[in-house]
């Protein structure tokens, strides 16, 4: 890629303005066309539902992230380039770039996420480590989130075969410290990938977004011990939402750790001891893995809407999320007036999109 070119800087403004996030980054696109003519765009559309115009992301903050990255190593991944994981593009809300450091081809290999507690077992930890390194000398890459306990051993199980860490913060920033090795030698024999821009020290509010890029990227997602409530079940909730394969290893109903494990199979989560196991379940989405879009993944056009159609929208929405199906039936109006009011709420931060096409009001 390179980074002169007008257009990647465009979409680089677009993604880093306030209150665009991967849908709207999307919609934007498909109704304009091209970033650049979507920028000319964005400061009046937050105004149209009482918001205030909307300032992009300045040409100089753009200019430096370019640079920082430039200056780390680091590489630019769009969603419409051909290394762009097949898998992941299906997300409706699929990361439109990240940033990577490493094998950019390993994400797009057959794949199996590995995540569990923090505070995890010597017992736990060792049993990723070996199902890791199984799934290795299978040619399967194993994806995780570089944190402590159960995340630490698998990478450190798939080092030598081939492994993903997706991280929450900007790729040079290191969570938790003391994995800084190991970090390093991620991106060094492996793949380091961040959505977040360079520098961006991680949130807790990143943690979920981090979480959907490891179920979105993978076949299946595993979890070795967790506790009820945790991180690695918001995972392996995402998994499921995606259509990919979820399981779990049972444990102790003694052991805490082991609780969100049988929870998630008493669920309906399949039951697994070892990597063959693991391998046979995922093997019907080989060939989804290896297949290629030939095109970035599009969302239908968005009509501009008027300020009756605007009323009819806001009326219908609350605190509460409602599905956008839901809201295009009970207003009577296109699906494509009913996306552009929502893109104009969302700009103007007035509205929240959660999972499954569902969106609430915030102000």
């Amino acid at each position: 890629m390179a980074v002169d070119d007008s257009d990647i800087f465009d979409r680089l403004r677009l993604i880093r303005s306030p209150n665009v996030g991967p849908i709207s980054y999307r919609q934007l696109i498909a109704r304009f066309g091209t970033a650049s003519k979507a920028l000319e765009a964005l400061p009046d559309l937050a105004a149209r539902v009482g918001g205030r115009k909307l300032t992009a992301a300045g040409p100089e903050l753009i200019h430096r992230e370019i640079e920082h990255l430039r200056q780390l190593g680091g590489h630019y991944l769009f969603i419409d380039d051909p290394d762009y994981p097949a898998l992941l593009g299906e997300l409706e809300n699929a990361p439109p770039v990240l940033t990577y450091k490493g094998n950019i081809s390993l994400a797009s290999q057959i794949n199996v996420a590995m995540v569990g507690a923090r505070n995890a077992s010597a017992a736990g930890c060792r049993m990723a480590r070996n199902i890791a390194q199984e799934l290795g000398q299978r040619d399967i890459v194993v994806t995780s989130g570089l944190a402590r306990g159960i995340d630490a051993a698998a990478h450190q199980g798939a080092l030598a075969t081939g492994t993903i860490a997706v991280i929450a913060g900007g790729i040079d920033i290191v969570y938790p410290p003391e994995h800084a090795e190991l970090q390093e030698r991620v991106a060094a024999e492996g793949l380091l990938l961040a959505e977040m821009p360079p520098g961006t020290e991680p949130r807790a509010r990143h943690f979920p977004y981090r979480n959907r890029i490891i179920a979105g990227l993978s076949a299946g997602t595993v979890v070795v011990e967790a506790i009820p409530k945790s991180g690695s079940l918001i995972t392996a909730r995402l998994a499921g939402e995606a259509g990919r394969e979820v399981m779990a290893i049972p444990g102790s109903p003694l052991d805490p750790r082991s609780r969100g494990c049988n929870q998630l199979i008493r669920d309906g989560a399949t039951l697994v001891q070892d990597a063959s196991e693991i391998a046979e379940l995922i093997a019907p989405l080989d060939q989804r893995v290896r297949s290629k879009p030939s095109t970035q993944p599009q969302f239908d056009f968005i009509a501009e809407a008027g300020d009756g159609e605007r009323n009819a929208i806001f009326e219908l929405l609350s605190p509460n999320f409602a599905a956008v199906d839901e809201l295009v039936r009970l207003s009577g109006m296109p699906s494509a007036q009913v996306q552009m009011v929502l893109l104009e709420l969302e700009l103007a931060g007035r509205l929240e999109r959660g999972a499954g096409a569902r969106v609430r009001l915030t102000a």
